[in-house]
């Protein structure tokens, strides 16, 4: 065992002592023949339900059931989605009706999908429940909170993080290339991610919790340092992206918030799931549409990093800045007046500030700029280096591999400001007044968006 291995595992040895809802976790190469021994230490002799699909069931979901039969362990029927499943709310009841029908600890084997589907089922009923994990491909396997579409909008849960998880190692590096590498898209999102919360904390928005950016964000670049690993489906490349997404999950797990990890990067990618994007039919993956949105927000990131903005003209950022009710109408004119624009407005309206706490912002943000800039330019990485990142790891590094074109994502950058009420760099650029110059700047012919790369 090499000695990053080493210090990883005590990092997540670390986190999961640590942790308030996850207290055991078996990560390593055969892990779900061991899945009944990890329920039986988990849950005693209470009966197992294995929830999964039918690509999750072949890939890990007969074994651990085997492993179940092996151990004269008791289990239901296993309940396995169709072709349709989704993470939206008519799934959530459709399992919560099969979970009523026993009083089995569901174990949850897949990855995204599956995982939040199972997690938020079985708390609305009041039952804990354990994921195995199929793929590298998201950082929720230990996080608290479930992604789920309700009434159109993407909305996080609120619900714990499962008591135990096991990780077969074999069956995520054998996973689908696309599956990993939206892991890693997810995993390199803790950058941008990383530069909103310095922003954030610098606005006087939020403070940094020091023990969540450490777990996320002390052995980020290590984490992602074998993209061409993961698109070869490198054993030891996938065992970093899983430590990586892991400890993600714990920071996030711990803070009882999304904030450790996604940022404007998550806000696109939300944004398009709220508009029921697909492409070639569709969704693409939550973390190919996470990939673009970290470009997008890195692309601003650079092009504020380029500007003088201790010079910034804040009395005219202010004049500039709309009422509530002008930016409820522009709402309305970009996102419509349906469900997507009404929760724009209530998103907006939790955020909203005045004038005078404008002004108060810009200033302090203007007299820490120095400092500020420098911890953001030591943090973020440019653009190109994370498109090739990216691209390495089998990543769509250009919109239109997700179905986005140029025009849609220049018009994505206002309408996803307006979703989510967290400050990120969305909500620099447009209290600071320079939205729009920004943009220009990106998509012109010379830009980042100018056109795409080869």
């Amino acid at each position: 065992m090499t000695l990053a291995h080493n210090v990883d595992e005590h990092l997540l040895c670390d986190a999961l002592k640590a942790a308030s809802d996850t207290r055991w976790l078996l990560v390593e190469p055969g892990a779900r023949r061991a899945a009944a021994k990890v329920f039986e230490t988990a849950f005693g002799a209470v009966p197992a339900i294995i929830v999964a699909d039918e690509n999750t069931f072949a890939a890990a979901g007969r074994d651990i059931e085997d492993s179940f039969r092996n151990s004269s362990h008791s289990h239901a029927a296993a309940f396995i989605f169709g072709c349709h499943v989704y993470a939206n709310y008519d799934c959530i009841l459709e399992l919560e009706a099969a979970l009523k029908q026993t009083d089995a600890v569901p174990v949850a084997v897949g990855s995204g999908t599956i995982n939040d589907l199972t997690k938020l089922a079985a708390h609305r009923i009041g039952r804990p429940y354990m994921v195995a994990g199929t793929a590298a491909s998201m950082d929720g396997y230990t996080a608290y909170g479930a992604s789920i579409t309700y009434k159109g909008s993407k909305q996080t849960f609120e619900c714990p993080a499962p008591l135990a998880v096991v990780a077969d190692l074999d069956v995520m590096a054998a996973a689908p290339p696309g599956m990993n590498a939206s892991g890693y898209a997810d995993l390199l999102a803790k950058v941008p991610a990383g530069g909103d919360w310095i922003l954030a904390e610098a606005a006087g928005e939020e403070p940094i919790d020091g023990k969540a950016w450490e777990a996320v964000q002390s052995r980020l670049r290590a984490w992602l340092g074998d993209p061409e690993g993961i698109a070869s489906g490198d054993p030891a490349a996938v065992r970093h992206l899983v430590y990586g997404l892991m400890m993600t999950g714990f920071a996030m797990q711990a803070l009882r918030s999304s904030r450790p990890a996604s940022g404007a990067d998550h806000q696109f990618s939300h944004l398009w799931d709220m508009q029921h994007h697909t492409h070639n039919g569709v969704p693409p993956s939550h973390g190919s549409k996470v990939g673009i949105g970290s470009l997008a927000s890195i692309a601003a990131y650079d092009e504020i990093l380029r500007r003088d903005l201790l010079n910034i003209d804040i009395d005219a950022a202010v004049e500039r800045w709309p009422s509530l009710a002008q930016m409820e109408l522009r709402i309305a004119a970009v996102l419509g007046a349906g469900e997507l624009g009404a929760k724009a407005v209530e998103e907006t309206r939790a955020k909203y500030v005045s004038r005078d706490r404008l002004h108060s912002q810009l200033t302090t943000l203007r007299t820490a700029w120095l400092s500020l800039s420098a911890s953001l330019g030591k943090h973020l990485l440019h653009f190109s280096e994370a498109r090739d990142m990216l691209r390495a790891a089998g990543c769509p590094c250009e919109p239109e591999q997700i179905g986005i074109s140029r025009s849609r994502l220049y018009e994505s950058y206002e309408q996803a400001w307006y979703i989510r009420r967290r400050y990120t760099i969305l909500d620099f650029v447009q209290r600071a007044g320079i939205a729009d110059s920004v943009l220009e700047t990106s998509f012109s012919p010379s830009g980042p968006w100018g056109e795409p790369h080869r």
